[in-house]
């Protein structure tokens, strides 16, 4: 027992705990989107996006936060404009912005001759350096995730299903999407410091995408996507301690080992099911 409760012992480890439970909620609310979306690409472009705001802020003493938040500006305005230009695809978009945003953030670090260390904050995070101002900034953001997300559920869901009819229902689904886009770019924006941009997208779809043979409704992917979430979050830091393993790298990779395993559960669940007893899982 005491192999379980000695690291939290710690009071930097309780606090990365609380901080990977708030990214792991936050993370469940965007993520469930951007899986039944297949928006998977647009979610690594937008992390990598964030380095040349945090790179110009860190350069110039400012707060790396407001400069991951203006870059994530640029690049949620820049792949709503591309997405309403007719001979252009979005993954054509996405892509130019990508490489656009990342080459800009590599210029700006090579400015300086002592950003190596920051630079790998930036990728990888700390989760165990997480202060107590960072968990209040967290659950800031949580409730404006969940305010996003409950006012916005019926124009979310007719987007993901078939924007003709949310056309047709008045929903604005250009609109949704521009909103949709601020949801993902608020998760990326509060979990990169933790888990970093080359992890964030661990707890962004690994859970979600675990969670959905399991769910029968959006909410409920969204429910069982954070608790999945904090399992990962919990038995990384716990797995971290003991196995002196990078914190971020281990809980984003324990989220992967989950996904896997909950869809090796699925597939042998359904090879032993009737096929009457199968039912597809409801979209409300």
């Amino acid at each position: 027992m005491e192999w379980l409760t000695v690291p939290f012992e710690a009071t930097f480890v309780q606090r990365a705990l609380w901080g990977g439970v708030l990214v792991s909620a936050i993370c469940a609310l965007a993520g469930t989107w951007v899986v039944l979306r297949g928006m998977a690409f647009l979610g690594d472009a937008m992390s990598h996006g964030l380095l040349p705001g945090v790179a110009l802020a860190a350069l110039l003493g400012g707060n790396p936060m407001v400069g991951a938040l203006l870059s994530a500006a640029v690049m949620t305005a820049g792949v709503t404009a591309l997405g309403r230009t007719p001979r252009l695809s979005q993954d054509t978009g996405i892509g130019l912005l990508f490489v656009g945003m990342l080459s800009l953030g590599v210029i700006i670090v090579s400015r300086s001759q002592s950003f190596a260390v920051d630079l790998t904050g930036f990728l990888f995070g700390d989760v165990l350096a997480v202060r107590e101002q960072d968990l209040a900034l967290l659950g800031g953001a949580l409730l404006l995730a969940l305010a996003v997300s409950v006012l916005g559920h019926r124009a979310f869901l007719a987007l993901a299903f078939d924007a003709r009819k949310a056309r047709t229902l008045g929903l604005r689904p250009r609109l949704a999407h521009a909103v949709l886009l601020g949801l993902l770019a608020l998760a990326i924006v509060a979990s990169f410091h933790i888990v970093g941009t080359l992890l964030v997208l661990g707890l962004l779809i690994a859970p979600p995408a675990a969670a959905l043979p399991w769910a029968r409704s959006v909410r409920g992917v969204m429910v069982l996507a954070a608790l999945l979430g904090v399992t990962a979050t919990f038995f990384g830091l716990l797995l971290s301690w003991h196995l002196s393993t990078a914190a971020g790298a281990t809980v984003s990779a324990l989220a992967v080992v989950l996904f896997f395993l909950s869809h090796l559960a699925s597939g042998i669940r359904h090879r032993h099911a009737r096929p009457a007893g199968i039912r597809p899982a409801a979209t409300d």
